[in-house]
């Protein structure tokens, strides 16, 4: 059958597909037709009336937005009659709007100044038609911590209300009233018990006005007045820089633009990353003020007699290396252990454990994801290969079944749970819910299971019982692609099901229906967290998950998988690069022969260590002992592990610790030596997402004061220890260096990323 559909565009002959609308065949075609409620990724709304056409045989104008192109059909974009009706339109649009644009937050970059300009509208025969009692009543709300709801300058396109219910399913903005009364209800002004305002600021970030804007910010000196938003002065005439970036806060890797002006990221902006679809949290939206904070390091630090003095670069590595190299004179070796960070760029943890094994000849190397996500990454590298996603965010969309176990996602992963609930409302996806605490999503999953905290292996065994008696297994997929299944029958054999129900605290029969529900369907997505991880028991948890997948056919398919969400932006990445004590990149083992070899020539050293280095907790029981000297980048252990009084004084029996981050942390307070370093916005790099997916970081700002990129300051310690480190002269080179030894990011290069 033809899905081609041959119509004129303005006497242009041209070929679409099939239920094409006129407004999307005009944008592909570079036939720009003018919109304010529109918007592709939102259910279509028709309320501005902008974009209507002429089309030949019609008795009216009809939005090219809802209006499908069919055969023959002909088409004027920009006839008389279309551009006398755009010109009514806007003139009753400012009839009631505000005419102050040089102190509007959005002057420069509102639609409708935009338009008005375009369209020539510069009398305003039409006077306010409403009456003045709710003309008065239209105000300024500045109940929002981050923005400002300024309803005089509102046209009611309704994308606010739209991004907000359909797009995150949340629910918080409404059109009330009606008529011309008709205003958008927030909870900020009403009882904010009737909406659920998450404050990521979507709705913001599509308002074509000034009628949503940022609040003032202070402490960046961008001040705001009531109806004037905080960067209204930064705009106008001239306009600010942009800069595409990753974001910096969760392993989602939402794909975000920061607006510039001078030295300081005066707002964010988002983008359509192939994760994010144009959708931030409130983090990623407004957390960016700690680039610009006063507390920021600016310099290096070296305690002398109990309290730091700011030092040159020049002075504090030459510090560390006396230290060091007086520890090893002393010990009869280094004795380092090194903290690598899930916040840090790919290169940067490259080089920390790169540093750790070729200049200190140990593997006593680790980070953060010792805490949250060490067990995915052993489990599942057991179990199917490699402890990371199966899937990809975005298939989310279209699973016919999504299982949430211990992870609060719309918390934690907000642009994830967004992707959840718009699976919920457009596709009709089952949720089931497996969590101690009634979160977010339980409240709407067709089937809850409150269990029990730490069951998750007794559910999970309680359901894959289920699954085998009542012969809902995949015995195809299980012959072709597993091992072990006899194995695990017979241990499911054993159980008492009603007895494993009553472990988790759950009811049998909800079990049951979780079961079914999860085996039956076609694609059935499998989400977890450290709600999984975080247990002595935490990797055989995530051996559990995968048997369950494994069990039902649901790998290697699409919307179907498991799928652990990282916490940090570059959990992943790190864990790729080898800032683990058993692996060098790409988790290649260092007991290794073979392994040793190729990293010694790649590294132009001698002698790597062959046995598997200390993890990060075994490190804190041997500070002072068989770890002398600490190096730290970019993490807080006094914050971030289990019993903050035991880190403090494991700390304190080092010889020498240096901390090299952003700010002076609980933990750098407690260093010999803290170094300056660059945050996201400051230097260039790549991190990897919780789907694998790896992404630039740009340079939008430059680092304070003597602050540098955390690579360079690696390259400077290493090569005062005596390491001829190659020549890197950006993060593109160090990128370079690392793909030819990792197989699994070898076809990647920064010019293809």
């Amino acid at each position: 059958m033809d899905n081609k559909i041959n119509f004129t565009l303005n006497g242009q002959p041209i070929q679409a597909d099939k239920g094409e609308t006129i407004l999307k065949v005009g944008l592909k075609n570079g036939i720009f037709i003018p919109t304010l409620c529109y918007d592709d990724r939102l259910k279509l709304d028709g309320s501005c009336r902008l974009c209507v056409v002429e089309v030949a045989g019609a008795r009216t104008l009809l939005p090219a937005c809802s209006t499908e192109v069919s055969e023959g059909m002909a088409v004027l974009s920009h006839s008389h009659r279309v551009i006398k009706a755009r010109r009514d339109i806007l003139m009753l649009l400012m009839s009631d709007h505000p005419r102050d644009c040089l102190v509007c937050d959005h002057n420069g970059r509102c639609k409708l100044q935009t338009l008005c300009s375009q369209y020539n509208i510069e009398d305003f025969r039409f006077g306010w038609l409403g009456d003045e009692e709710h003309r008065s009543e239209r105000d300024v709300d500045e109940s929002s911590p981050f923005f400002i709801i300024d309803r005089r300058r509102c046209i009611l396109c309704g994308r606010c209300v739209r991004v907000c219910n359909d797009f995150m399913g949340v629910g918080a903005i409404n059109m009330g009233r009606r008529g011309s009364k008709t205003v958008v209800s927030t909870p900020f002004l009403e009882d904010l018990s009737a909406g659920r305002c998450v404050s990521c600021g979507n709705c913001l970030s599509v308002c074509p006005t000034g009628a949503l804007s940022l609040k003032k910010q202070p402490e960046l000196g961008l001040e705001g007045t009531p109806g004037q938003g905080a960067v209204a002065a930064f705009y106008g005439r001239e306009k600010p820089r942009r800069v595409t970036t990753t974001c910096p806060y969760c392993g989602v890797g939402c794909q975000m633009s920061l607006v510039i002006k001078g030295s300081r990221v005066i707002e964010v902006e988002p983008l359509r990353g192939a994760a994010n679809s144009g959708l931030l949290c409130v983090k990623g939206k407004f957390g960016h003020r700690f680039l610009g904070h006063p507390d920021r390091l600016k310099t290096p630090l070296i305690k002398i007699d109990g309290k730091f003095q700011e030092a040159t670069w020049d002075e504090a590595i030459t510090y560390i290396t006396i230290k060091a190299k007086a520890i090893r004179a002393r010990h009869g070796g280094w004795h380092f252990g090194g903290l690598s960070s899930a916040r840090c760029t790919n290169e940067e943890n490259y080089l920390m454990q790169k540093m750790a094994r070729a200049v200190f000849k140990t593997n006593d190397i680790d980070h953060c994801a010792r805490l949250c996500h060490s067990s995915t990454v052993a489990g599942l590298a057991a179990t199917l290969g490699s402890g990371a996603m199966t899937n990809s965010i975005e298939e989310a969309l279209r699973s016919e079944v999504i299982f949430i176990i211990g992870s609060n996602t719309t918390e934690t992963h907000p642009v994830i749970g967004a992707h959840i609930r718009q699976a919920q409302l457009h596709n009709k996806t089952k949720v089931i819910v497996a969590d101690p605490r009634k979160i977010d999503l339980a409240i709407t999953a067709d089937c809850y299971l409150p269990i029990k905290a730490g069951s998750n292996i007794a559910l999970l065994n309680a359901m894959m019982k289920v699954i085998l008696d009542e012969n809902l297994h995949n015995r195809a997929f299980i012959e072709a692609h597993t091992e072990g299944f006899e194995e695990l029958a017979a241990h499911l054999a054993r159980l008492d099901f009603n007895e494993t129900c009553a472990i988790c605290g759950v009811d049998p029969q909800q079990v049951r229906r979780a079961a079914r529900l999860y085996a039956t369907a076609g694609s059935s997505g499998l989400y977890y967290s450290m709600g999984v991880t975080q247990f002595a028991s935490g990797t055989n948890g995530v051996m559990s998950v995968s048997n369950l997948a494994l069990l039902c056919g649901q790998i290697g398919k699409e919307s179907a998988g498991v799928n652990p969400l990282r916490g940090q932006n570059n959990v992943q990445g790190a864990c790729d690069m080898g800032a683990l004590p058993n692996v060098f990149t790409s988790y290649q083992t260092v007991t290794s022969p073979e392994n040793r070899a190729k990293f010694e020539k790649a590294w132009n050293v001698v002698g790597l260590p062959d046995q598997v280095g200390l993890t990060l907790t075994q490190m804190m029981e041997t500070l002072g002992d068989r770890i002398k000297f600490l190096y730290i980048m970019g993490e807080n252990p006094v914050v971030s592990d289990p019993d903050s009084h035991h880190i403090r004084h494991s700390l304190s029996a080092l010889d020498l610790l240096v901390v090299q981050d952003i700010f002076l942390t609980e933990t750098a307070e407690l260093a010999d030596v803290v170094l300056p370093a660059a945050a996201f916005a400051e230097k260039d790099g790549t991190f990897t997402s919780t789907e694998r997916r790896v992404q630039l970081i740009r340079k939008a700002i430059d680092p304070p004061g003597l602050a540098l990129p955390d690579w360079q300051i690696l390259v400077r310690i290493m090569q005062a220890f005596g390491y001829a480190s190659p020549d890197y002269q950006s993060a593109s080179d160090i990128f370079e260096e690392l793909r030819a030894i990792s197989p699994s990011y070898a076809g990647m290069t920064h010019k293809r990323l």
